[in-house]
């Protein structure tokens, strides 16, 4: 038999049955639909995921603040416990295993001046020697600080913020490459001494980072000791009393920062800094829910869409075992004429197998038009699946559903397989249909 012959014989008696042929290949596009969508909401998670991890930190760093918060067992908010954090429990978390990378973090405020000008800054001063553990981004200009020279000051993206002079009756637009800037400390906590010059440090390495939508983008670093040298300076303008008050500031640290080898280790490593009688904080441990919360999503669409696919077959196999006994004299006749047991085989394999394609294509075109529906219309449920009820960044813009390249694919050849396997048992029967039994068959 001639591949046109199979195929003509083919398509003509599945569109002879066109109600029968619309209801097997529905239930197909509802299987390969749910396919495609499981998947596609998988990757939007992952992406969305990962956009929210670059607004608020690596899933490997964990964070000690002087206040920890206390959650019981259902991971409910318990409380609040002070905490000291100084040199003693750094060097007690550096031996903790699968910990990569440590820091204390001293905080400051201070204002920069361009002439009559300023604008306030927020510093964060950390040991520049974890700057690449912790992921710091490239720079639009400037290098970052060196053993050789540690006194480059990196501003964040969007800093500084507008300069305003005294009254803050004008701004003026200040280029940090060009124009002469000057940093000071805030002074409001404590008395200066008249007697001294007050604290003013020329900013003369400037460096600047790239956007990154990120933490880095509104903060501004320094290396930890120079930060510590040029406090120890300010501090030497005050009066005896507040320059004790602000010296004792520098023996505890505002946080302690580290980084894990591997996200599987992040509970690990906060549950043996809980054993040091500290609290933590990480990202994992805030997207935990939400990304268990993802899974299950998807656990649910993937089963829906394995037992459509599984109601299916058996409706492909009904409809071929049917079109057999509708056929059996066609298929006697075609014996009689002397079409080989493979032809009769090929022909019903080919009528499955084009249920299953023809499904799968209508599928993946509802799968397409899912994905949109979903990013227009699924904010509410995917945007509190993502961010567990917190508000966690700009989540209206964000992309829920992903259909890869290869989904597409992957949704037609399960299809056509689901098809061709559906088949194969009644094409198998109709071989061994008897010709002359066939031709006493009255349809």
């Amino acid at each position: 038999m001639k591949i046109s012959d199979l195929l003509n014989m083919g398509l003509r008696s599945l569109f002879r049955r066109k109600v029968r042929t619309i209801l097997t290949v529905l239930g197909v596009v509802i299987g390969c639909l749910f396919i495609i969508i499981t998947i596609s909401i998988g990757h939007g998670m992952d992406r969305s995921f990962e956009t929210q991890v670059k607004e608020y930190g690596s899933l490997t760093t964990i964070t000690v603040n002087t206040y920890g918060i206390i959650y019981d067992e259902d991971g409910n908010w318990a409380g609040n416990q002070d905490q000291k954090l100084n040199e003693d429990l750094l060097e007690k978390i550096k031996l903790i295993d699968h910990v990569r990378a440590v820091t204390p973090v001293l905080r400051g405020e201070g204002e920069i001046w361009s002439g009559k000008y300023r604008s306030g800054i927020g510093i964060m001063a950390m040991d520049m020697s974890t700057f690449d553990d912790f992921e710091f981004p490239e720079l639009a200009y400037g290098e970052y600080p060196t053993e050789e020279d540690n006194s480059t000051i990196i501003f964040g993206h969007y800093l500084p913020w507008e300069f305003y002079d005294m009254n803050y009756r004008s701004i003026k637009q200040v280029d940090l490459q060009k124009d002469p800037v000057t940093f000071k400390f805030y002074d409001w906590q404590y008395k200066r001494n008249e007697r001294k010059r007050e604290f003013v440090l020329p900013l003369k390495n400037i460096a600047k980072m790239v956007e990154t939508k990120s933490e880095f983008d509104y903060n501004v670093y320094m290396d930890l000791s120079f930060f510590e040298k040029i406090y120890l300076q300010y501090c030497n303008t005050l009066t005896l009393d507040d320059r004790k008050k602000a010296v004792k500031v520098m023996d505890e640290y505002q946080q302690i920062k580290l980084n894990v080898d591997n996200i599987d280790n992040v509970e690990e490593v906060q549950d043996k800094i809980k054993e040091l009688g500290f609290q933590s904080e990480s990202l994992l441990q805030y997207l935990k829910p939400t990304i268990e919360a993802s899974k299950t999503l998807q656990l649910i669409f993937f089963f829906l869409g394995a037992v459509s696919m599984f109601v299916s077959a058996i409706s492909i196999a009904n409809t071929m075992v049917m079109s057999i006994y509708e056929r059996t004299k066609e298929i006697g006749i075609m014996k009689v004429l002397g079409c080989v047991v493979k032809d009769i085989r090929l022909l019903f394999l080919f009528e499955a197998g084009m249920i299953g394609f023809l499904g799968g294509v209508v599928g993946v075109g509802f799968g397409y038009l899912a994905s949109y529906l979903i990013n227009k219309y699924g904010q509410p449920l995917f945007g509190a699946l993502m961010t567990g009820g917190r508000p966690m960044g700009d989540v209206a813009e964000a992309t829920y559903s992903i259909i890869p390249f290869y989904l597409p694919l992957l949704g037609l050849t399960i299809s056509v397989v689901v098809g061709l396997l559906s088949g194969y048992f009644p094409a198998r029967r109709a071989t061994k249909i008897s010709a002359i039994e066939a031709m006493r068959t009255e349809n």
